[in-house]
């Protein structure tokens, strides 16, 4: 699964027992919600992060392609551009502030998230391009894929407190949180998120 591929778990200290938790995003009215970050903290903690290794962001078609990638505290994150034309990203995030000047097809640029916080993409130059980094300081973290669905695969028992984080989230910072417990076996946690309409965009380039 997606979730699982950007993140892989950690198994954390605590009771031998673990379970599997399936998380179902959802619309009120039952649509599949994608890109949604849920985010576990056992007993109100973070969970170990899962060994540093590269991420990447293209820059392909006047698109950032993941929209949103959910990255441990101190990846490093490269940023290649496949497109014909230069681009110029950059962010004015409290998480990372940082700039990419214009460079061109096939070059290559890279930025270390030391961090943990949301940090909003945009490019100078094209004002359509827009992605998100969801910087994690847990191991516990997985996003929901096109069907809705995040799932965790070694939940310790006990207490978790849940963190919902959605680009168009309507709710403070994009995000709520909610309470849950760890049990074994297999649990399934059901949210409906109200979310914004996307931003509207120039369509002509």
């Amino acid at each position: 699964m997606r979730a699982l591929l950007l993140l892989p778990m950690l198994a954390i200290a605590g009771p031998a027992c673990a379970g599997e938790l399936v998380v179902l995003v959802r619309t009120p009215s039952g649509a599949p919600v994608r890109d949604a970050v849920v985010s576990l903290y056992p007993d109100g903690r973070a969970a170990p992060l899962a060994a540093p290794r590269p991420f990447q962001i293209a820059q392909r078609n006047i698109q950032f392609n993941p929209f949103v990638l959910v990255v441990p505290v101190g990846s490093e994150v490269a940023f290649p551009n496949f497109d014909t034309v230069r681009h110029h990203v950059y962010s004015f995030s409290p998480a990372k502030r940082f700039e990419l000047k214009l460079y061109a097809k096939e070059q290559n640029r890279s930025v270390r998230f030391d961090k943990p916080g949301v940090v909003p993409l945009g490019c100078n130059i094209h004002d359509k391009m827009t992605a998100f980094v969801k910087v994690s300081d847990t191991g516990l973290v997985a996003q929901s894929d096109a069907s809705g669905r995040a799932a965790f695969g070694d939940v310790p028992n006990g207490p978790l407190v849940a963190r919902i984080w959605h680009p168009y989230l309507r709710a403070p910072g994009n995000q709520i949180e909610l309470r849950w417990t760890g049990a074994p076996g297999r649990q399934v946690q059901t949210i409906a998120l109200t979310l914004r309409p996307p931003p509207p965009v120039d369509s002509s380039y």
